[in-house]
């Protein structure tokens, strides 16, 4: 064998983010992934965040910020840094389009502006935004492939809902976030706003019937924190959680809670 073959890209994946940008820049760094100066410093290394960058934090905008920068960079180095979009980002754009505007419901108010208020929109991401930041998000996946791994931000079912592979699924969001279909986008936000489709006695085998459906051997999802999960204090979660006979890998830290900003190694082995 080659060694050009015999050599595998590591893989990192990045749990919710929440607005900490610097407990974020502290994980990467110590991983090695970038330097001193929050510069890519990982070579051929792909990293994927899967999303919910903005919300309940200080800086959101600056946690984006450093995303797109680290995708720059990598792609100059030979490496990747890719990103799923989170509920939080479509509840972010969806305040930053619609605001007030009343979704059309079976009679209960309803707008995006209530649903980020209670949710811990903060104005400053609001304040932030730029044309390019639009542009960036309303492109991203949020399904997607990464060293044999199925990636997905909400541990949900809900995404067969807009198709039955990954493609599908992503050209599909893709398409709403670029129209003004109000009652489209709040569909998204609803539908990622799920979770647990992988706890209890049947986790493992809707785990294998999604994988089965888009591919991969072991989903890794956030949005659901662990210690929530375990019913611990998010402190005392040192790394992410494996369930569901070992099909699931559960990777939020509850960084806004006052746990880690998880950076998980693909395959994920436990600590000793």
């Amino acid at each position: 064998m080659s060694d050009e073959r015999a050599h595998e890209a590591a893989t990192y994946v990045v749990g919710d983010v929440h607005g900490h940008r610097e407990e974020l820049a502290g994980e990467l760094r110590d991983r090695g992934i970038t330097d001193e100066d929050d510069d890519w410093a990982a070579g051929d290394t792909h990293l994927w965040f899967l999303g919910d960058f903005v919300d309940r934090g200080p800086d959101g905008i600056g946690a984006i910020d450093l995303a797109m920068r680290l995708q720059r960079q990598a792609a100059e180095s030979g490496g990747m840094v890719q990103t799923l979009l989170g509920n939080h980002e479509i509840l972010l754009l969806g305040m930053y389009y619609y605001g007030e505007a009343a979704v059309p419901s079976d009679g209960v108010p309803r707008n995006f502006a209530r649903s980020w208020m209670a949710n811990g929109g903060q104005l400053s991401d609001q304040d932030g935004l730029t044309a390019e930041h639009l542009d960036w998000l309303t492109s991203r996946p949020v399904v997607a492939h990464a060293a044999d791994h199925l990636l997905l931000h909400s541990d949900t079912l809900e995404y067969l809902a807009w198709g039955s592979t990954v493609d599908e699924i992503n050209a599909a969001v893709t398409e709403i976030l670029h129209s003004d279909d109000l009652t489209q986008w709040w569909d998204v936000w609803r539908r990622m706003t799920t979770r647990y489709a992988f706890r209890g006695a049947e986790g493992e085998h809707t785990a294998d019937r999604l994988l089965a459906s888009l591919g991969g051997q072991r989903i890794v999802h956030g949005h659901s924190v662990i210690a929530d999960q375990l019913g611990v204090p998010p402190a005392e979660i040192e790394q992410p959680y494996l369930y569901a006979g070992g099909k699931v890998l559960g990777v939020d830290g509850g960084v806004f809670a006052g746990g880690k900003c998880l950076v998980t190694a693909l395959p994920w082995q436990p600590l000793l």
